[in-house]
């Protein structure tokens, strides 16, 4: 019996179904605008499951999650703006499909806050796995939930977006909402600056840190890494929590 056989075989009980049972089979999806256009969300009773874009939602969603879909009245509350936002707030998710190691890397990137932007390779150094650079692109690339996750703010050390489930557009479209001076973290890279000093403060930091966009210019230091800032007198800042590993690039 294929998932609709069964949606239909629930329809035509003669008495109710027991409370929930219908949420456990299938999700309920809403389309809802977005800062980069209109998305289809789908949702169980556990919390949001699937963000998407085009015309393939239905069969992208079965196919990853072997559930059927049916339309919804009303999105959950606070999911519009938690999506144009990029705040999650409130808003459960249901990640029960998704790996141990996923799970780790999108809770890691749900701390990174609006407007600033953090290496591949500082996600992998906060989940303890400094050498899996690569797997943290591979993970965030499945990200179920972009935008309510936001893996668009992890971008490439060298000043690049990098790729993004929507696009890179859609990337650079995001974090310039956001206020994240994109030009400027380029053209730092470019000098081989990835980490901002305040010798006011004695703190370094990531470029788009909001300690390190309050550095004037006159007190402020570049370098290349934290081992290089740390022999310059520089502690690491306990707020966006640069990352130690060295001779990391993601």
């Amino acid at each position: 019996m294929n998932d609709d056989s069964l949606l239909a075989g629930l329809a035509a009980l003669a008495t109710d179904a027991p409370a929930g049972l219908l949420d456990r089979i299938a999700a309920r999806w809403v389309s809802v605008p977005a800062p980069i256009g209109e998305l289809r969300v789908a949702f169980t009773d556990q919390g949001v499951a699937y963000v998407h874009a085009g015309d393939d939602f239905a069969a992208s969603f079965r196919k990853r999650f072997g559930r059927p879909l049916l339309a919804a009245d009303r999105p959950p509350a606070g999911l519009v703006p938690a999506l144009r936002t990029g705040r999650l707030g409130k808003v459960p998710l249901d990640l029960r499909g998704v790996s141990g190691f996923q799970r780790d890397v999108l809770d890691a990137v749900r701390t990174i806050p609006r407007g600033e932007v953090r290496p591949y390779s500082w996600v992998a150094e906060q989940i303890g796995r400094p050498r899996a650079v690569r797997a943290v692109g591979t993970a965030l690339g499945a990200n179920p939930v972009p935008l309510l996750v936001p893996c668009h703010r992890v971008v490439r050390s060298d000043g690049v977006t990098g790729d993004y489930v929507f696009g890179p557009a859609a990337k650079e479209r995001l974090l310039l909402a956001e206020g994240v001076d994109l030009d400027r973290v380029r053209a730092l890279a470019g000098e081989r600056v990835f980490y901002l000093a305040s010798d006011t403060t004695g703190v370094v930091c990531f470029p788009t840190c909001h300690n390190a966009r309050r550095i004037t210019p006159a007190h402020r230091h570049g370098f290349r890494s934290v081992a290089q800032a740390r022999a310059a007198g520089y502690r690491p800042c306990r707020t966006c929590r640069p990352a130690q590993a060295e001779g990391l690039v993601g």
